[in-house]
């Protein structure tokens, strides 16, 4: 029976923390905690994901007429929020975080990688033309190797963390979110988000919680 654990870290690059182009408040205070999740034993499967857009992509502002950032428009019968241009593919903003341990993770899940489609969970896109959310692939390599279990921390906690939680569940997979390690681009709506991750199954606990149970 699967029974081992996977880390999850979500989007931490350069553009979503202060000083990039869609930086998300005090997303830097999380990185002592995630380098410290990365090093331990606790956890033998680990795995990043990284947005990796190319310039022309569907959710960038700039690439629709007569909008702002942060405007809502309907993309393939969706709500889709229009982003400043961030995690463009071979720019600065979009390597993973220097600050961390890269090399101790198994597998580097980009996303975002198609031009006519959002991508927030490392599980599936957002939905696209054919009105479908194609997997990444993520869930399969997590059950090739007999993973049970995900731990989730990152940015942004009310986007690409929490549909990745979602999605987690959806798949199957026992889901704990990271909650002091992980921000969101719009903390107001944290405690809502918080009972809607938890309503659906999503075990929320900060990392000393974490930690004393492994």
């Amino acid at each position: 029976m699967p029974n081992r654990t996977a880390l999850l870290v979500i989007d931490v690059q350069p553009d979503f923390l202060p000083g990039g182009q869609l930086a998300v408040g005090e997303g830097d205070r999380i990185l002592p905690g995630v380098r410290a999740l990365m090093e331990s034993d606790s956890f033998p499967v680990r795995i990043a994901t990284q947005d990796w857009h190319p310039p022309e992509h569907a959710s960038f502002a700039s690439n629709h007429s007569g909008v702002e950032p942060f405007d809502v428009i309907q993309l393939h019968d969706h709500d889709q929020v229009l982003w400043p241009d961030h995690c463009v593919q071979g720019t600065p903003g979009a390597e993973l975080h220097p600050d961390l341990p890269w090399g101790r993770v198994d597998a580097v899940i980009r996303k975002g990688m198609d031009p006519r489609v959002d991508s927030y969970s490392g599980f599936r896109n957002n939905w696209g033309p054919g009105g479908d959310r194609p997997p990444t692939g993520l869930a399969g390599y997590l059950r090739e190797r007999q993973v049970a279990e995900v731990v989730i921390c990152g940015l942004a906690r009310d986007f690409c963390v929490g549909w990745t939680a979602e999605d987690a569940v959806d798949a199957g997979f026992r889901t704990t979110l990271v909650w002091d390690l992980s921000r969101s681009v719009d903390p107001t709506g944290d405690e809502d988000l918080r009972g809607k991750l938890s309503e659906q199954g999503v075990r929320i606990l900060t990392r000393d919680e974490l930690m004393l149970e492994r």
